[in-house]
């Protein structure tokens, strides 16, 4: 711990520490995360799978690609609109490429297909076309894959790269995510709900709206991307009513989380919010497609802050984002992001 903190720390005791190659001063699946500063130790209590995100953590400016940035295509080396995405245990990024109607992970140098089969133009199970969202379930150690046209719910283990039906979805499926107790969450665009499908459900539980397409705080218009947060609350991109909602438990209506201000540009304003991701302090990030940017938006705040793409305007550029679409951050706070527009996943790196 001495050696970690540059000396700023000095245990009563460092037995057991040094024969460790590395010292880690909290683990995201620890159900109690500590940050150290030279003159406070705070205990944050969280969900296990909730990413720890430091309260003032910023990202570089210019991105890396990791995958695609080739032009859409194809090949293995390239990608044509790009939506959801995750980021596994062992670091590899699972990416929907959507129009291409496959799953692709990508990591230490290589792209590979996990389902390549197309259906353009008919419904086919056993096949993909058009999937839109993906998760990672630490759990179960596989993923879970929206396949949106055939309305079916996909599961593979890595090990053997095949995607299997889960549940067939009635009606309809577009983000996914999946709870600590296995249960699946399904948003529909269509009835402009979220689902909750339980081990072994096939029919499921409307959780989130339900009501009706429309504004009002019990309706959802258009629910995209989803995310589980502190006990069992739902985050919902509610797309076209340009904001992100949270759910609680058996709640009858959400709480405005992210914009709700209509569509515009400006710090308390969303145009198409996209993908979420949830940390342990309950801040949001969100993907804003049609400003081409990522919002950070804290626990009450009425405006967001930019994080990640140009604070103008759109474009093809190391430190812009054109349709940004899911977004996930990896073990060590980098943030990935679905560039839908430009056919690549870029990585912002934490500072």
């Amino acid at each position: 711990m001495y050696k970690e903190s540059s000396g700023t720390q000095k245990p009563l005791s460092i037995n057991g520490l040094q024969g460790m190659k590395k010292v880690y001063l909290h683990e995201k699946t620890s159900k109690t995360s500590i940050f150290f500063s030279s003159y406070l130790l705070t205990y944050v209590y969280f969900i296990a799978d909730l990413p720890v995100i430091p309260p003032n953590a910023a990202w570089k400016e210019t991105a890396c690609t990791v995958a695609g940035g080739r032009g859409h295509g194809k090949t293995l080396n390239r990608l044509n609109s790009p939506t959801g995405l995750c980021v596994d245990k062992n670091q590899h990024t699972l990416i929907v490429d959507s129009l291409n109607h496959r799953m692709m992970k990508f990591g230490q140098g290589y792209g590979d297909e996990l389902e390549a089969k197309e259906s353009i133009g008919r419904y086919n199970l056993g096949t993909l076309y058009k999937p839109y969202d993906v998760t990672w379930s630490t759990n179960e150690k596989n993923i879970i894959v929206s396949d949106w046209h055939n309305l079916q719910i996909l599961k593979s283990s890595l090990k053997n790269a095949k995607l299997n039906t889960e549940f067939l979805n009635s009606f309809g499926c577009f983000g996914v995510a999946v709870a600590d107790d296995g249960a699946i969450y399904v948003s529909n665009t269509n009835l402009h709900e979220v689902r909750r499908y339980m081990p072994g459900d096939t029919e499921g539980k409307v959780v989130a709206g339900g009501n009706g397409q429309g504004p009002r705080l019990k309706q959802l218009n258009h629910p995209t991307y989803i995310c589980i947060g502190k006990n069992r609350s739902i985050y919902i991109s509610d797309s076209f009513n340009d904001r992100v909602v949270r759910w609680d438990e058996d709640a009858e209506a959400g709480v405005v989380v992210a914009g709700g201000h209509g569509k515009g540009r400006r710090l308390d304003q969303l145009d198409n919010p996209t993908g979420i991701v949830v940390d342990s302090l309950s801040t949001v990030y969100v993907g804003d497609f049609y400003n081409g940017r990522v919002m950070r938006w804290r626990q009450g705040a009425k405006k967001g802050e930019i994080i990640a793409g140009d604070k103008h305007l759109m474009g093809n550029g190391s430190e812009k984002l054109n349709g940004p679409e899911g977004i996930a951050v990896d073990q060590d706070n980098n943030l990935y992001v679905a560039d839908s527009n430009n056919h690549r996943v870029q990585q912002f790196e934490i500072k």
